[in-house]
């Protein structure tokens, strides 16, 4: 499984590490923006 699919625990950890499972739009933004930049 790749950092990408959904289901690997790599995928996931950027949203678990954070303790929120469903971030406001505007964390989700910010969110977003540190994938891109790992």
């Amino acid at each position: 499984m790749g950092k990408g699919d959904p289901r690997s625990k790599r995928g996931k950890i950027r949203r678990g590490s954070h303790g929120n499972s469903r971030p406001k739009l505007q964390k989700l933004q910010t969110i977003l923006k540190k994938q891109s930049g790992k």
